[in-house]
């Protein structure tokens, strides 16, 4: 502090001497605004309610490490839908041409609404419902809505974790228990499973021993005992790594979040050196390039980017609000947005491998079977030996031998063709079969495990990193519920917590009821989509257009301790609103030109059959969409009739061991300065930091740091402990 200041004379001096408002705001000297002249607010001195906020800021849970962050961030972010989700899309949408219209949408969109999201947190150290209460108290439902989405995810991914553990545990035994299909007795006769039969061995364990599933969402039949075991091992898994907060929660991310990595590098190794495996990776970056200019591929690019990073569940929020605030938030965004990228493509190799080999092993038996045929045919002279071609030998029949014969076949029969019932046996039509979701994980991959020499060992580990993807996105969406709440409500953490995973345990019972596969269905197609969208959309207005983007950038460049990327200011202001924008009114004309329904097993027909929902669950449907967004509008009407304290008419500036708090909703930067000082603003010093950062394009001067005692960042504002208005 400069030796000439007022402040340092009166250390020196027994004079009395009155500090201006600039000379405060400048050198940020400890005076409480409540016991002096800066208390503009009217409010009473509570000495034991300000003792708690200090305590709460203090006493606030921290990473451990920057690692510890990262991985926490990474095992987030980096979930199931990394495996089974993304191959899918890259399959189904062009396979090389998908990587990039997701690249590009995952810049423009994703990389700048995850950095926001890291940067709000960690700035206001608060979770959704107290971040959004600060930034914009009117759209303070947000953070509700996040709670309640990250709760309906949770019901239904939590169960996936549950039906991983039921195939891990499963896996140790030989043969894996799903390699053939069971022997029944009729009698004395010993005969094959007839659904398993008419189906497969792995298609018939998932459905019939598995979940033991109904022929529609209509018929309960009942809890499935063994899944409703495995849902609670699951929900205590996740309470066990919970209930000590990120502490506890971090140490398990250094497992949960490295594990896979080591998982889906062996399978890849393994994966390449199996038969077909170059097949499949060659498929997967043949693109067609006519796929970039469909709107759908990007609708559902944009769509993938947008749950693959976490945006809008608020464990982004969580997870950045326990870091120091001079932690560099720009760069987690970039590393995160990146790895989570490249886990996509890794998985997306190891799954092309299998299924090129998975290919190749169904396209040979399928020229076997049809080879058959052909011989039955030969032998009752229904085709002629002429038809042959002289070098085929069916003994060693090779798939390039059987496409020959059929050709001629086809062209000589070319009336009765049809009759035959041959297939072509393409290698391309069985690498063109797109699976997704449960299909893959526990249908397509564990047939291809079957065929790998030691299936069981690589069962285990296969169903171990599905657990610990699992595991670790539950942490964070579970982070989205319980730090908000804990932050808000100040309720006691390990009894929320532990309340939280019972209750969720109890509603997440429909899950595993007989017909719980076709609510997980539900659940997981609509119960976070559109309310999602509108609640990132909303985050970004509430950021760019009401806080205001250069007042963002401004405190960006006091926190991070340089200046942020013009790239950001395009992409808050108008990029990233109209993209999310245009993603939201395609998601609600997809909904209604495709009238919802569901694939039902029928067990009778041993094959899949899509079925429309019932009036009834249609109700359910439309309830889990309008009540993921009621606190949006909710909130909104109770604080804008003033149904409701939102703090906005009240202006505190405070002063506490040397960190500056302010709470300024609904007032412009001119009516900060008369409010304080009652004056017109040119007459009055401004509120701010003599220095200028970063106010948008255009501005030409960046802010010069201080080393004042608050480290890197001056006379900059710090949020200690922001207060948070009521609802």
């Amino acid at each position: 502090m400069p030796k000439n200041s007022k402040v340092t004379q009166r250390e020196h001096s027994s004079e009395h001497v009155t500090e201006s408002v600039a000379d405060l705001l400048a050198h940020q000297e400890p005076v409480d605004y409540k016991r002096s002249v800066l208390n503009v607010t009217g409010e009473t001195w509570d000495k034991q309610k300000e003792g708690d906020e200090d305590l709460d800021a203090e006493n606030r849970p921290a990473w451990n490490s920057k690692l510890q962050y990262i991985l926490a961030q990474i095992g987030y972010s980096v979930g199931l839908g990394n495996v089974w989700r993304f191959p899918y899309l890259c399959q189904k949408n062009g396979g090389g041409a998908y990587l990039v219209p997701y690249l590009v949408l995952l810049i423009i969109i994703g990389l700048p609404l995850f950095f926001l999201e890291l940067a709000v947190g960690q700035r206001i150290r608060r979770g959704s419902i107290g971040v959004w209460n600060y930034i914009c108290p009117r759209l303070g439902g947000i953070g509700y809505a996040s709670c309640l989405v990250c709760f309906f995810v949770g019901l239904y991914y939590n169960v996936i974790i549950g039906w991983s553990i039921f195939y891990f545990f499963k896996s140790f035994q030989y043969p894996l228990p799903w390699s053939e299909c069971p022997i029944v007795k009729n009698g004395s006769v010993a005969v094959v499973e007839t659904e398993c039969e008419r189906s497969s061995a792995t298609t018939y364990f998932w459905y019939r021993e598995a979940l033991d599933i109904s022929n529609s969402i209509s018929e309960s039949g009942g809890l499935n005992w063994k899944m409703t075991v495995c849902l609670l091992v699951a929900w205590s898994l996740v309470g066990l790594a919970m209930i000590k907060g990120i502490q506890s929660s971090g140490k398990v991310m250094y497992f949960s979040s490295l594990f896979p990595y080591l998982v889906l590098v062996c399978f890849l190794v393994r994966g390449l050196l199996l038969r077909g495996a170059v097949d499949g990776i060659m498929h997967m970056f043949t693109p067609k390039l006519d796929k970039m200019l469909d709107p759908q591929v990007w609708r559902e690019a944009a769509t993938q980017v947008f749950f693959a990073l976490g945006l809008g569940f608020g464990g982004v929020i969580a997870f950045s609000s326990y870091n120091k605030q001079d932690n560099n938030c720009h760069f987690d965004a970039t590393l995160v947005s990146f790895i989570n990228f490249f886990t996509s493509v890794l998985a997306t190799l190891v799954v092309f491998a299998v299924l090129g080999f998975k290919a190749n092993i169904m396209n040979e038996k399928c020229v076997v079977e049809n080879a058959e045929k052909i011989l039955g045919y030969l032998n009752t002279n229904v085709l002629s030996h002429d038809l042959i071609p002289p070098h085929v030998n069916f003994s060693h029949l090779t798939a390039k031998d059987y496409n020959e014969m059929y050709r001629v076949i086809m062209t000589v029969k070319e009336g009765h063709f049809k009759e035959l019932g041959l297939d072509a046996c393409l290698l391309e039509d069985e690498l063109n079969k797109s699976v997704q979701g449960t299909g893959l994980a526990f249908i397509a991959f564990t047939e291809a495990m079957t065929h790998f020499p030691a299936s069981p060992f690589w069962s285990v580990m296969f169903f171990l990193m599905l657990i610990n993807l699992g595991l670790g996105s539950m942490i964070g969406t579970m982070s989205g519920i319980t730090t908000p709440i804990i932050d808000t409500f100040k309720v006691r953490k390990e009894v929320f917590t532990v309340g939280c995973c019972i209750f969720a345990f109890v509603v997440g019972l429909i899950f595993v009821q007989r017909s719980g596969n076709y609510f997980v269905t539900m659940f997981d197609d609509y119960s976070a989509t559109l309310p999602l969208t509108v609640v990132v959309i909303l985050e970004n207005i509430a950021v760019a257009w009401i806080y205001g983007t250069k007042k963002f950038m401004q405190e960006l460049t006091e926190m991070l301790g340089f200046r942020p990327y013009q790239f950001y200011y395009y992409t808050w202001k108008y990029v990233s609103p109209i993209c999310m924008a245009v993603l939201m009114t395609a998601s609600i004309i997809q909904l209604g030109v495709s009238p919802p329904g569901y694939s039902a097993w029928i067990k009778e027909e041993a094959a899949e059959k899509f079925l429309f929902y019932p009036t009834w669950a249609m109700a359910i449907l439309i309830s889990l969409i309008i009540l993921a967004s009621l606190p949006l509008p909710l909130v909104f009407i109770l604080r804008q009739f003033h149904l409701v304290s939102d703090g906005s008419n009240a202006l505190s500036v405070t002063y506490k061991k040397g960190r500056m708090m302010k709470d300024i909703s609904n007032l412009e930067d001119n009516d900060e300065t008369r409010f304080i000082l009652s004056k017109v603003p040119s007459e009055t010093p401004s509120p701010m930091p003599t220095h200028r950062s970063y106010l948008g394009p255009g501005s030409n001067s960046p802010m010069e740091m201080s080393s004042a005692p608050n480290g890197r960042y001056g006379s900059g504002y710090l949020l200690a402990s922001t207060p948070e208005s009521e609802l």
